[in-house]
């Protein structure tokens, strides 16, 4: 909770940690090009590498596997961009990825299918299967957490099918780094994307993590800044805010990933007065929750909510500040509930009464609107 009200918005974006203030602050108040040879630039590059270091390490990937972009989502079209500059020759992309990567490859201008999902949001791997029975060298996307509902899909299972099949598997963890471990080598993906202010770092830069399989392809050209796979001065100030918040994420990380007893009893509350929660069957992100009130429009929830104080989402936050129907949950088959989900989304600052905090303006803000319907009636 904040002085001005709850926030319960993480996956729009999370507040920024101190110790990732505190390095933006200290790269902000240093002189130097990381490619400088003299001891300014020396000394910002070891900024930079000792930020490369902690990202690698919340994914348990090596820091000569990390190139840092701009956000998650140039990290998304860099991975498309690169698998299909090595040879992939279609895309095939999972019914409930974020826009980054469902747009992005629509179009790259290869071949182009989607993924469905069950009625939970999990990826249908039998449909996979037959997918990849096609031929061809294929990039598949599958994201580890859904921004959304917090569904969190079969990667490991998905990469196994897409390397027998000599394919790409590009997983796009911008919403599970930091509340769930991750590991790059378990996952068997290709590469994997990370975004800073996911995890309480600024706001404006990403990185892009590849495997060993993987051939990064620079769509920035004209420099020779992040080992040649991305041309441009490296933002300081950014990557020293974004490696600090990732260290502090992996700290965090057991606390996060067993606290889910706020969320918990905030579904229960909903449930029971008649919402229903989107993906519940499925493994989720601990601190996500989706759920949609049939009659009780989104745009609706979410601005009451604000009006009382607490700020939530209706979907992505990526469609400048619109309130629309989710196109993740119409893709879980269940299109008339789209116009009615909300996102109530947790993190590192998160505390129970924030939760309940949660569930009380809600429970008066549905029952006022069902006494509303009873008094016209």
């Amino acid at each position: 909770m904040t002085a001005a009200g709850t926030y319960l918005d993480y996956n729009a974006t999370a507040p920024v940690r101190p110790e990732a203030t505190a390095a933006v602050l200290k790269a902000l108040a240093m002189t130097g090009n990381a490619s400088s040879a003299h001891a300014a630039g020396r000394a910002a590059r070891a900024l930079v590498e000792a930020a490369r270091a902690n990202v690698a390490a919340l994914a348990a990937a090596s820091p000569a596997s990390v190139t840092f972009v701009s956000g998650g989502a140039e990290a998304n079209a860099l991975a498309i961009h690169s698998a299909l500059a090595a040879g992939c020759d279609r895309v095939i992309v999972g019914a409930t990825e974020h826009d980054t990567v469902l747009e992005t490859a629509r179009v790259a201008g290869a071949p182009f299918s989607v993924w469905p999902a069950s009625d939970q949001g999990l990826a249908d791997l039998d449909w996979l299967e037959a997918a990849l029975a096609r031929g061809g060298r294929p990039l598949v996307c599958l994201m580890l957490a859904n921004n959304e509902t917090g569904v969190i899909q079969p990667v490991a299972e998905a990469a196994r099918r897409v390397r027998a099949a000599g394919g790409w598997l590009h997983v796009d963890a911008v919403q599970a780094a930091g509340k769930i471990a991750i590991d790059l080598e378990a996952l068997g993906a290709d590469s994997l994307s990370l975004s800073a202010h996911k995890i309480g770092g600024p706001q404006g830069v990403g990185a892009l993590v590849a495997g060993p399989r993987a051939v990064i392809h620079r769509r920035q050209h004209g420099g020779g800044q992040e080992h040649g796979r991305r041309a441009g001065t490296e933002n300081l100030p950014g990557i020293a805010g974004f490696g600090a918040a990732a260290r502090a994420a992996l700290a965090d990380l057991p606390r996060l990933a067993a606290d889910r007893a706020g969320r918990d009893a905030l579904e229960a509350l909903v449930a029971a007065a008649g919402a229903q929660v989107l993906g519940q069957g499925a493994p989720r992100l601990p601190q996500t929750l989706c759920f949609a009130t049939p009659g009780f429009a989104a745009e609706l929830q979410v601005i009451s909510l604000d009006l009382a104080g607490v700020w939530v989402s209706a979907g992505a936050a990526c469609s400048s500040g619109k309130v629309k129907a989710s196109p993740v949950v119409a893709a879980m088959g269940r299109p008339d509930l789209a116009p009615f989900s909300i996102r109530v989304s947790g993190g590192w600052a998160t505390t129970p009464r924030d939760w309940a905090r949660c569930g009380e303006a809600w429970l008066k803000l549905n029952e006022r609107r069902l006494s509303r319907r009873l008094e016209v009636a």
